[in-house]
């Protein structure tokens, strides 16, 4: 499981995974967050509205989920389950309120945490995004702080200064003989 801090590049790092290393499977999020550009429902996120987030909460079709910043997020429990199942890793990036639901579910789930260079960085970044109204940027670097104080939680923590050298960490974990975990993540 992968998580960490809006704007530290979780969703970089993921799809460097995917560029570089298609076999590795990565779980799509749920998500009632408006689309951003160059997003595609299905590949990014799966799109929902509130009522289709609420039905899958109610039928318990959700590994875990969390509000961030006014959205929820979810990670789809069935496919996990299936890609579990053929003993191949799972990939999950996720929230940190998802990551204690899951270590809580799944203790054996390897939570890795994605932390930035420097708090000076992941300022920048969420600037530099463009995406989102300084009041909400300011929300989210509240929120950041309370996730980088929770980093001992995890069982490995990944800075992302380089995110071809952070995706081959992340690539290592997941495939690494030993651990027979897999690695979750969302945003």
């Amino acid at each position: 499981m992968l998580s960490g801090p809006s704007g530290v590049g979780k969703g970089t790092v993921v799809a460097e995974v995917r560029r570089r290393y298609p076999d590795v499977w990565v779980s799509v999020s749920v998500t009632t967050r408006g689309r951003r550009a160059g997003e595609v429902d299905g590949v990014h996120y799966h799109f929902l509205t509130d009522a289709e987030f609420d039905r899958l909460v109610a039928e318990d079709g959700l590994l875990e989920w969390a509000e961030y910043a006014g959205n929820r997020y979810g990670t789809p429990v069935a496919p996990v389950r299936e890609r579990l199942a053929t003993g191949a890793p799972a990939l999950l990036e996720i929230e940190l309120q998802g990551a204690r639901q899951v270590r809580a579910r799944a203790p054996e789930a390897q939570l890795v945490f994605l932390a930035p260079p420097s708090w000076a960085e992941l300022e920048n970044r969420l600037a530099g995004r463009g995406s989102e109204p300084p009041a909400v940027q300011q929300r989210r670097l509240a929120i950041a702080q309370a996730e980088l104080d929770a980093a001992g939680e995890f069982d490995v923590v990944v800075v992302n200064d380089d995110v071809t050298r952070a995706a081959d960490e992340l690539v290592g974990l997941l495939t690494a003989p030993s651990s027979g975990r897999s690695v979750g993540a969302s945003e």
